[in-house]
């Protein structure tokens, strides 16, 4: 089997609402690139990531000089291809790699009869438990516009109605963080017995960092996460609190794994299938994370259907996935995948059964969502659209108000 065409397509998915962080927001939409890799037996296989526009489908379609003829069953060759260190240190492309390895191990799957996470030793575990993911939002069409501690519970409630979510994630860092600290302490208030984490996306000093992890201790807190910004942050942090640290940021590469792990800077390294340039690294630094007894689990990145499959199978084979995963999937109104959107049940996705990823991308509403992208266009991720002069600065990001954020409804 031999790859013979590598397409990309970039698409909008639309969002309940804008999505607020520290650094800016995502603006009611996901922008995602397609990849597909074509076999000669026909086959395809599908991928996933971020962003999208020419650019980023140039870069793919770029990259079948390199790998036209390439066995997609060779994966290991695949990397050194693709994310050469002497190369990538010029043109990163640890993201370009994670997207097309996810394609070929779909299609590997798919010629072999097996699921992707058999391809990396296979699953521990059938369903994936995920955490609610909780953004201060802008109001979008009958949905958003939260900012109170009332609005967030409100918003909470309804999400563990309506998927049954027992881990519960505040996407902190836009307000102040005295008002964080109300809104997540309103939370653990709102569901004894449920779990919880504050992510302020590094936007606050060590010192800040601190008081605020004094000051939510009763919480059920599953660890600090990225509660301010670099190892050595992170370290000092570490130094002062009881509570677990993790971080998604500060730990996306195996050199860094290696600093953190020779520094014992954070706890709970949050792995992603794309930052760290495939499901296949992610898996690895799980296995190393478990061998030097530090904590893993899955985090997010924007994902569609395509992706959200490869979080799925890493969850199932990761040794010490001990926490609830991250997902902003909740948050998509549709997705490409045939059948519509993977289903919740009792807070968890089921690992797809069948091989490969174990979805398939229904082209007529790639069709469609890639022309949705044609009219909306894409947009900047670190810029506020209701605040069109601001910009964060990192740490102690130029917080709004709760007041100044009502002006805008």
């Amino acid at each position: 089997m031999k790859i013979v065409d590598i397409k990309a397509t970039t698409i909008a998915l639309p969002l309940e609402a804008p999505l607020r962080h520290a650094h800016g927001a995502h603006w009611g939409r996901f922008i995602r690139t397609i990849v597909e890799v074509v076999t000669d037996e026909g086959l395809s296989g599908w991928g996933e990531l971020g962003g999208g526009g020419e650019a980023a489908e140039a870069s793919i379609r770029g990259l079948l000089p390199y790998l036209r003829g390439h066995d997609p069953l060779q994966l290991e060759q695949l990397r050194w291809k693709i994310m050469n260190p002497v190369a990538s240190l010029y043109n990163n492309r640890m993201q370009l790699h994670a997207a097309i390895e996810m394609a070929c191990m779909d299609v590997v799957g798919k010629a072999k009869n097996m699921r992707a996470c058999d391809l990396i030793g296979g699953a521990l575990r059938e369903s994936i438990p995920f955490a609610s993911y909780l953004f201060y939002r802008y109001p979008g069409e009958g949905f958003g516009g939260e900012v109170s501690a009332d609005e967030i519970v409100a918003e909470a409630q309804r999400q563990k109605r309506l998927h049954g979510f027992a881990t519960h994630k505040l996407k902190g860092g836009v307000f102040a963080p005295d008002h964080d600290i109300e809104v997540y302490s309103a939370l653990s208030d709102a569901f004894p017995g449920d779990r919880f984490r504050l992510d302020p996306n590094n936007a606050w000093t060590v010192e800040e960092a601190i008081r605020v992890a004094e000051a939510i201790k009763p919480v059920r807190n599953d660890y600090l996460e990225d509660f301010c910004f670099g190892l050595d942050g992170m370290r000092r942090l570490r130094q002062r609190v009881s509570t677990p640290t993790a971080t998604n940021v500060v730990v996306v590469n195996f050199e860094q794994l290696a600093a953190n792990i020779r520094q014992d800077a954070v706890d709970v390294v949050l792995l992603d299938t794309t930052f760290w340039g495939g499901l296949r690294q992610a898996h690895r630094a799980g296995q190393v994370l478990e061998a030097f007894q530090f904590g893993a689990s899955v985090h997010s990145s924007g994902e569609a259907g395509i992706q959200l499959a490869s979080m799925l199978h890493l969850g199932a084979a990761l040794p010490n996935m001990s926490f609830a995963a991250d997902a902003h999937y909740h948050h998509l109104l549709d997705d490409i995948i045939v059948g519509g959107k993977m289903q919740y049940r009792d807070g968890h996705i089921d690992v797809p059964k069948g091989p490969g990823l174990g979805v398939e991308v229904d082209r007529d509403k790639l069709a469609r969502y890639a022309e949705y992208f044609r009219e909306v266009g894409g947009y900047t991720y670190d810029r506020d659209p209701q605040r069109p002069d601001w910009y964060s600065i990192q740490p102690e990001a130029r917080f709004a108000t709760p007041q100044s954020f009502a002006g805008a409804r």
